[in-house]
């Protein structure tokens, strides 16, 4: 007998700010480069290729005790039935004794850290005096990408959103998401008033839609990519020496966001080297010869350790192949966990 708490996704989201998933978000990077962390397989399943698919990641954090799973369900039509489309649960167990610790939604956790994941590539990989970011993608995933990167790049001044399927759509996003970033992210700092008008500030910034991908690419310093896209969105010979690519959206078999010849002349960073070439944005390049495994320069727990360089000048062009990987949601769920026990949050029940 012992106990379980369940946490719903209201409670997941009142426990998370980004400024802590960005930090818990790294350690689970550099404890897997200190060989503190491994994954298990990956199972995946579409059920309407496109439209709907599940996967589930595991593993293990020896350097945090734990072990577990995140299971999640995508459905591109959800939103249009007023469901949200993922859905999914994240259980936490702990590595000494196998008892389970607990279990929450999913959705939350996914989002934060993910768009955490992609504001890590740009700390770490972009110019930092970038000042262009251009979003590929307009959907649930955009303002968690936004504000992950304008926390982690200070001097972000044009956000540019593109959405493949509908101008109106970008432009619909755009024109509330100041206000989406204010409300949605920046409570948890009220009592930190210098942080707090510190992130007000870099919120308020330029934020335009486009229908022209490729002069935008053009111009821009920080590409990320969030959508379910199977086939290249933005192309080689846009692209300007010195950017920088979040590839967030590719994360299963047969998607694909750029154009598998940037991997030729990129600096390629990945968050697992076997699951970047088996189901990421790194895939494609391999399984056409243009890009050798061997010359993927890293993991990124490596480079947040100061192991290995990220970019070596600024005409260099960098890819972070973000696949998502279950540690990330492991170590943010525990995190919810102990602030859940805390605070008194959740059910607990006795198994």
């Amino acid at each position: 007998m012992f106990p379980f708490r369940v946490i719903d996704q209201a409670s997941v989201q009142q426990l998370l700010d980004m400024k802590n998933v960005i930090e818990l978000v790294e350690r689970a990077y550099t404890l897997k480069e200190q060989n503190e962390a491994s994954l298990f397989p990956m199972v995946f399943h579409e059920f309407a290729p496109g439209k709907a698919d599940m996967d589930i990641k595991s593993g293990h954090l020896t350097g945090a005790n734990i072990f577990g799973l995140k299971l999640v369900g995508w459905y591109g039509e959800n939103p249009s039935k007023n469901l949200p489309a993922l859905v999914g649960f994240v259980m936490v167990l702990d590595s000494n004794t196998g008892v389970p610790k607990g279990m929450m939604s999913g959705e939350p956790v996914t989002l934060m850290r993910t768009g955490a994941a992609g504001g890590i590539g740009a700390k770490y990989l972009a110019r930092p005096e970038s000042e262009h970011l251009l979003l590929v993608g307009s959907g649930h995933l955009a303002a968690y990408e936004i504000m992950a990167t304008l926390m982690t790049m200070k001097h972000i001044k044009k956000v540019t959103v593109y959405n493949a399927n509908s101008y109106e759509k970008a432009a619909a996003f755009c024109a509330t998401v100041k206000h989406h970033l204010q409300e949605k992210f920046l409570a948890p700092y009220k009592h930190d008033q210098e942080l707090y008008n510190t992130l007000l500030d870099r919120i308020d910034i330029e934020y335009a839609a486009t229908d022209d991908i490729r002069s935008t690419t053009e111009q821009a310093d920080i590409i990320i990519t969030a959508t379910p896209s199977r086939k290249p969105i933005i192309m080689k010979e846009w692209v300007k020496p010195g950017t920088h690519f979040s590839c967030i959206g590719a994360d299963m078999e047969g998607k694909q966001e750029i154009d598998e010849h940037l991997f030729a002349s990129a600096r390629v960073f990945v968050d697992d080297v076997t699951q970047a070439i088996n189901v990421g944005e790194t895939k494609v390049a391999v399984k056409k010869g243009l890009l050798a495994k061997e010359a993927i320069v890293a993991e990124i727990g490596s480079v947040i350790l100061g192991k290995t360089p990220g970019r070596l000048s600024d005409q260099d062009i960098t890819i972070y192949d973000s696949t998502g990987i279950a540690l990330q949601d492991l170590i943010t769920a525990d995190y919810v966990l102990a602030k859940a026990e805390e605070k008194g949050i959740g059910t607990v029940a006795t198994l």
